[in-house]
């Protein structure tokens, strides 16, 4: 990839000769940043934007799924444009495409056009990272060596997630929730910059056509993916099925999803080839990785409702708990590096691990949550649910890439982020949004017999003091109830994971015990440190 000498030093030959060689691999990282902090709309400031454009919070949460669908079901196209257009050609146009989109998405008005503005910008996304870290991979790994590559990219994409909520959040704080959209777009326009001077336009290898690729397909595919993300996006606001709009749209579903599988069986060449669904262990990643972005969708839910009405915090004091997420998402892609590549383990028992984080994140924020708590106490939370979010990430892709061939990695890489990036995240929202609901009204009912005479004796009685604080603590306890329900969800899941794993740890000799590993790391951090005394005592 970017026409690398394989017997050499590593070249990229798109940069003019004026650039000094050891910064062209950074200038492509930069860019990667550029592109994973753009975004159409960012929840940052979801609150601000729902009173300054005048929009429900559905309506801007749907900005975000369809921003994550575009990037999504755009995977397939990637190498084909790779091997049709040069890295600059690529580069410039997906900047100047998330500037565009970062301009006007936040002066439209009309939603069904900002949702196709986002979701294009998802395609600049994604099409600017991958040619940025596509070009630079055997710059990372000589080898090729994905167990070294992915956990790096998510050192990228996790690591940008954070950094762009709170770029956001201070952008808001000091000046207003837009100028983030100007900030991307000044970031953009720097990369056009020094892609217009810095670079040239290279070819290793004669462009290929784009002929045979199933465009309507992709548009279908793309169409069932955002109805879903709207039927439980705003399910909830529409009251589900006793609504004829989610009625006609669970149809329209059911109907677009069988002209999907029609057409993949029917045509030469479908988006999606209906071998790619046949490779062994592809359904159980699948149903994983949803099950686990369902289970981390806490964090937009959950916790912010925690956040803001129980705990009332600003948002540059909540925003204070993203770097712990972040140091967590750091130490758990070093890991996973570490375990994967290093020491080459058993995946499965790094997926062990994952789940293990997100549980003690579960526990900590069910034995935590009270009015009375401080910041500080949710910070060990935090980064377990970052570090299990990166371990159980990267290590879920690492075994996707290491089931597939190159033919249909693409593909199942687009079927994998859809239920990781969209499916996964919006069907645990509605979850929990419907769980919150159900709680909340039957614990008023419940603690309600508790408001009497006897509470109303003292004189004067501040009413609107006293029903504040019991709405506050009916929501404290609804959400300590579902962050409860939540964590026994994942210890199952716990469960039927250490179960499969026993047969594994009497067949498979070359993994040590729990024990053993520990000793390991902890062997392998003592000879780290005191390496260098010992070369001192040598030269002596």
């Amino acid at each position: 990839m970017g026409a690398p000498v394989l017997n050499g030093p590593f070249t990229m030959p798109m940069f003019q000769e004026f650039v000094p060689r050891k910064i062209q691999p950074w200038i492509y990282v930069f860019f990667a940043f550029t592109f994973q902090l753009s975004g159409g709309l960012y929840l940052g400031a979801l609150n601000h934007m729902v009173g300054g454009m005048a929009v429900m919070r559905e309506d801007i949460l749907m900005c975000l799924y369809a921003n994550l669908a575009g990037m999504a079901v755009y995977f397939p196209l990637l190498f084909r444009m790779k091997f049709r257009f040069t890295n600059k050609t690529l580069l410039m146009w997906a900047a100047f495409g998330a500037m565009a989109c970062n301009l006007i998405a936040p002066h439209i008005t009309f939603l069904p056009l900002l949702w196709a503005v986002c979701f294009i910008e998802g395609i600049c996304k994604i099409q600017g990272t991958f040619e940025c870290m596509s070009n630079i991979q055997l710059w990372m790994t000589p080898k090729r060596d994905f167990t070294v590559f992915f956990p790096l990219l998510h050192i990228v994409i996790l690591g940008s997630m954070q950094f762009s909520d709170l770029i956001m959040t201070y952008l808001m704080y000091y000046y207003h929730w837009n100028y983030m959209h100007l900030f991307i777009a000044a970031l953009m326009m720097v990369d056009m910059l020094v892609l217009y001077t810095c670079t040239k336009h290279f070819r290793f290898m004669k462009p290929l056509p784009l002929f045979g690729v199933d465009w309507l397909g992709a548009l279908l595919w793309s169409g069932l993916l955002l109805q879903i993300a709207y039927m439980f996006d705003y399910g909830d606001w529409y009251d589900w099925w006793d609504s004829p709009v989610i009625r006609r749209l669970t149809v329209s579903i059911i109907i677009t999803l069988g002209i999907c599988l029609w057409r993949m069986f029917t045509i030469r060449h479908p988006y999606y080839e209906p071998k790619m669904w046949t490779y062994k262990h592809l359904w159980p990643i699948l149903i994983l990785i949803m099950l686990m972005e369902a289970i981390l969708a806490t964090e937009r839910v959950l916790e912010e409702v925690f956040y803001e009405e129980v705990m009332h915090y600003e948002d540059l004091v909540s925003v204070q708990l993203d770097w712990f997420a972040l140091g967590g998402i750091l130490v758990g892609c070093l890991f996973s590096l570490w375990w994967m590549h290093i020491k080459r383990f058993n995946y499965f028992r790094l997926l062990i691990i994952g789940l293990v984080a997100l549980a003690f994140y579960l526990a900590g924020f069910y034995f935590t949550i009270s009015s009375e708590i401080h910041l500080s106490q949710l910070y060990a939370p935090i980064a377990c649910r970052g570090f299990g979010y990166a371990v159980l990430s990267a290590t879920f892709m690492v075994c996707l890439e290491e089931i597939m061939t190159f033919q249909h990695f693409f593909q199942a890489l687009s079927v994998f982020n859809m239920l990781h990036m969209v499916v996964g995240g919006v069907l645990g929202g509605a979850i929990y949004g419907q769980g919150l609901s159900y709680y909340i009204k039957d614990n008023m009912a419940r603690y309600g017999s508790a408001i009497d005479s006897v509470s109303f004796s003292s004189a004067p009685f501040d009413l609107s003091h006293y029903m504040e604080t019991f709405v506050s603590q009916m929501m404290e306890i609804s959400i300590k109830q579902i962050y409860g329900w939540v964590l026994y969800a994942c210890i199952f899941l716990l469960l039927l994971f250490l179960l499969y794993d026993m047969p594994v740890r009497r067949q498979m000799k070359q993994m040590p015990h729990w024990k053993d590993v520990g000793r390991d790391v902890k062997n392998s951090f003592w000879r780290t440190w005191h390496k260098p005394e010992q070369h001192i005592k040598a030269g002596e």
